[in-house]
């Protein structure tokens, strides 16, 4: 049987961008990867990111926030940062293809317009996410 190849989603927070991505690339690959999540400073995990993703039938709410130092010693084939500040801040992982990903941090969106713009990244992060299953088959 093929390793599966493991991917590290790195955010500030560890709470919206990154925890969604985890949640999306689990549906979205069919078991071929393992994904694991983590933040630079994790917060924990807002209502709102649990709930833009049950409007698409994933369910993401037993993920917890994990801070990256947790990780060090493991080996990923693919780290993808989905936020500046964490790309600045990322320790190196020796032999990971590292990738950089920007999206916006919806929690900064204002009050009335925070479910908008979860929604907005949710799916910008599975339209890059299906481009990047496309580049990785087999």
């Amino acid at each position: 049987m093929e390793r599966k190849k493991r991917v590290l989603f790195l955010c500030t927070g560890n709470s919206a961008r990154s925890q969604m991505a985890e949640g999306l690339l689990r549906n979205l690959a069919d078991n071929r990867f393992e994904v694991v999540s983590a933040g630079t400073n994790p917060k924990g995990l807002p209502p709102r990111t649990v709930e833009v993703m049950k409007e698409i039938g994933i369910d993401v709410s037993r993920q917890t926030s994990k801070d990256v130092k947790q990780f060090l010693q493991e080996k990923f084939d693919y780290v993808i940062t989905v936020c500046d500040r964490a790309r600045q801040q990322c320790p190196v992982f020796p032999g990971a293809e590292p990738i950089h990903w920007g999206f916006d941090d919806p929690a900064e969106a204002p009050a009335e317009k925070q479910l908008e713009a979860f929604r907005r990244v949710r799916n910008e992060i599975q339209q890059r996410l299906r481009l990047f299953l496309l580049s990785n088959q087999k």
